[in-house]
């Protein structure tokens, strides 16, 4: 009996080791239990009807609009502005292309620097803040895992069921809003805003959805000979999701299933079939890879045309980029080969910046900051509108544009009025862009996220920190990678922005959840390379 205690007991000692070191497995785990993954199905999208309506239909001559949205895509990832990953050496053509034949926004800006806030303002033309979704949803348990000493175990108690935690079902979205006219709309992709009943795409508005409710999944399986896969150990984040994240999709409300290639490549085939199911009726497809987000998986085909890339983690990542760019052009072919170009509406955009997590220090180059933070690197993002019917090739737009106006000139273009029950902070940006009579915008923008404010005005930017009391002023004008803070020197615009910016704040509402860490993150580093020296840091709260 006595060793039978003691092999218990050691049983148990083990168990409790193994729990402590492993225990981040358990929610895949518990997730593949609850939603089992089937293997690869076809999907089958609605047909339109078999032939196009009269010419004569206002219908007709409705514009189809194809919303692309990528996933920590740095403003350097992509060539068209002279830069590009792997020091400029792989091209984006496709990507560029929608600038080049269209407009583009230099100083174009997310709805927030982390993902699904931004996405919530990309599909409501809110501030993501005015609705109560400050934070990206999460579980206390990836929480505390990813922020470590600066977790809030006061807020777990009675925190949501992290499903529940999403854009609420009284939010108009932008394919609600377009039902109007009769659009068909479409998600494909990486939805995060929700993924309870009531939230999730077509409960939103959506007609059709392909895709994942969450805010990753896997591009393949880590063992297919054809990936490369880049693991960054140092990364708390990365080592949650390589066990937990799966490779599956679930079409509409169905039961999830294996995708049949890498993701990226899987959603630009499937967006091509929704195009040509919808080539006769007007219709939105809301295309949103998770590409290039971590985790870091290249299709091998993709990473072996990169050998001058000696870096193993840029080369992955690269490879992404390049998969990225060649779905987006078969997605842009194939609305030329159904004849639907020229009045299709392109809008090329990502949700934040490059995150510092990944490791390489030059996808925001050259600005500062990272995606969960407020310096221009965490919320510049490439901003590219092509409507040939419309917009003339080679355009450009200088004033500041955000995702919050994206819906506004959506439904300008679809010819519906804003609604008037509820504050819409967006614009129509097309109208001032393309329209030399009409004045610029002159409107500040605003993010928060906890005690982390931020206005910008006039070329002018405040950032401010409630946590400790420090501050930032920026003239954007002159100094538009951030190197020189005003905040002493121009006390003037520093008092003129802060009630600009205390004066926003105080219209948004409270948290619809509270969030369960408030970290610091360093401006400069990226986070393999933080220094123990003094730095410049922001506090991230989520």
């Amino acid at each position: 009996m006595k060793k039978v205690m003691i092999g218990l007991l050691g049983l148990v000692v083990v168990g409790g080791y193994l729990f402590s070191q492993y225990w981040y497995y358990l929610p895949g785990i518990i997730s593949e239990f609850v939603s089992p993954i089937g293997e690869n199905q076809p999907v089958t999208w609605e047909q339109g009807p078999s032939a196009s309506p009269s010419k004569d239909n206002d219908v007709d001559r409705l514009p189809n609009i194809v919303l692309i949205v990528v996933d920590d895509l740095g403003v350097n990832d992509i060539a068209y502005y002279g830069g590009g990953i792997g020091g400029g050496s792989l091209p984006t053509p496709q990507i560029d292309s929608i600038a080049a034949q269209g407009i583009h926004f230099p100083n174009g800006y997310t709805g927030n620097a982390s993902c699904a806030p931004s996405r919530a303002a990309l599909l409501t033309g809110r501030y993501p803040t005015r609705v109560g979704f400050e934070f990206t949803p999460a579980s206390p348990q990836f929480m505390k895992m990813a922020s470590g000493a600066s977790f809030k175990e006061e807020n777990v108690e009675n925190y949501p069921d992290p499903r529940s935690l999403g854009l609420p079902g009284s939010e108009l979205t932008l394919p609600e809003a377009l039902k109007e006219k009769g659009y068909h709309s479409l998600a494909i992709g990486k939805w995060h805003i929700g993924g309870k009943e009531g939230m999730l795409p077509n409960d939103q508005g959506f007609d059709e959805f392909l895709g994942f409710l969450g805010g990753g999944g896997m591009f393949m399986e880590e063992d297919d000979p054809e990936v490369v896969n880049s693991k960054q150990d140092f990364d708390p984040i990365d080592r949650f999701l390589w066990p937990n994240l799966k490779y599956a999709v679930r079409f509409n409300k169905g039961d999830r299933f294996k995708p049949d290639s890498h993701m990226t490549d899987y959603f630009s085939r499937e967006a091509i079939k929704a195009i040509e199911a919808n080539r006769n009726r007007p219709f939105f497809m809301y295309l949103a890879y998770n590409a290039p987000h971590t985790p870091l998986q290249s299709e091998k085909r993709d990473y072996d045309a990169l050998s001058h890339i000696e870096n193993h983690t840029e080369r992955t990542y690269a490879g992404m980029i390049r998969g990225l760019d060649r779905g987006i052009g078969q997605v842009l072919a194939s609305l030329e080969k159904n004849g639907l170009a020229d009045n299709t509406i392109v809008i090329f955009t990502s949700d934040n910046g490059g995150a510092a997590y990944v490791g390489l220090p030059d996808l925001n180059k050259p600005y500062r900051g990272w995606k969960m933070t407020f310096f221009e690197g965490g919320i510049r993002t490439p901003y590219f509108i092509r409507w040939p019917e419309k917009i003339a090739a080679g355009s450009q737009y200088d004033s500041p544009v955000a995702h919050i106006d994206i819906f506004s000139t959506v439904l300008a273009a679809a010819g519906i009025e804003p609604p008037e029950d509820r504050i819409i902070d967006g614009k129509d940006i097309l109208k001032v862009a393309l329209d030399p009579k009409q004045p610029s915008l002159d409107r500040p923008l605003f993010w928060r996220t906890g005690g982390y404010k931020v206005v910008q005005q006039d070329g002018w930017k405040l950032q401010l920190l409630e946590h400790n009391g420090k501050t930032w002023l920026f003239n954007l004008n002159e100094d538009p990678t951030e190197q020189h803070n005003l905040s002493t020197s121009h006390p003037e615009k520093f008092n003129q922005l802060r009630k600009v910016l205390y004066s926003l704040d105080s219209q948004m509402v409270e948290p619809l959840w509270p969030s369960l860490a408030d970290g610091s993150v360093a401006v400069d580093y990226t986070l393999d390379k933080v220094p123990d020296t003094d730095h410049e840091t922001i506090i991230w709260e989520n």
